[in-house]
């Protein structure tokens, strides 16, 4: 029986680091780089509508159109299409925008190919890369949409909401008329009670639980 090949699309700025990235892909068991774009719009314009990706591996930074836009395009355009970043950014709200524009994972540019590997093959067979990003037990809940009860009370809802947004913790406690002090104790309450290690994380589990809208 033929194995299903999975067709990858790079989308990155730096021809040599694309270039470099599709002789690993193309040696990794059941993958096939098929379309290589400096830009969103590069991609877009290069898309087939007879042989469309699995899986784009985008980079956030790119001029023209960056990674940002062509995730929001893909999500609206070819929303079964996974994708998963590739980028030198490693902060949260980089890491949150780009969840919320529907990434299926997020690992950095000094990953090794193992990493790589692993990221494309739970992406393809699970829907979404968990990392140290995010515990393994969130990921689970997400991937598999578990009914276990989850108690939140109505401010902690709140602050999840505000937590899904842009906005610095400073900001939503001025939001929410409390202080840093008790945002904070929300988010560690939140923390402990379902075993979240960071903003990505409350995003995850806000939007898993409905308390927020992508």
């Amino acid at each position: 029986m033929t194995q299903h090949l999975c067709k990858v699309a790079l989308v990155d700025d730096h021809e040599l680091l694309r270039a470099g990235l599709a002789r690993i892909i193309d040696k990794f068991d059941g993958y096939k780089v098929i379309l290589e774009a400096g830009n969103g719009k590069e991609f877009i314009d290069s898309i087939d509508k007879n042989n469309i990706p699995d899986v784009v591996l985008l980079d956030i930074s790119m001029p023209v159109m960056d990674g940002y836009e062509t995730a929001a395009w893909i999500g609206k355009n070819h929303p079964d299409l996974k994708i998963l970043v590739l980028s030198m950014l490693d902060n949260e709200s980089a890491i949150i925008k780009m969840i919320r524009l529907g990434a299926s994972g997020y690992i950095l540019k000094d990953s090794k190919p193992v990493v790589l590997k692993e990221a494309f093959d739970t992406i393809t067979a699970s829907g979404f890369y968990s990392n140290d990003l995010v515990s393994s037990q969130l990921f689970y809940r997400v991937r598999h949409q578990t009914d276990t009860p989850i108690e939140v009370t109505e401010k902690e809802k709140e602050f999840l909401r505000y937590a899904c947004t842009e906005m610095t913790y400073k900001e939503i406690a001025e939001k929410m008329f409390i202080s840093s002090r008790t945002v904070e104790n929300y988010r560690d309450a939140l923390y402990e009670k379902f075993d979240i290690k960071s903003r990505v994380g409350l995003v995850l589990f806000a939007i898993k639980e409905h308390y927020c809208k992508l």
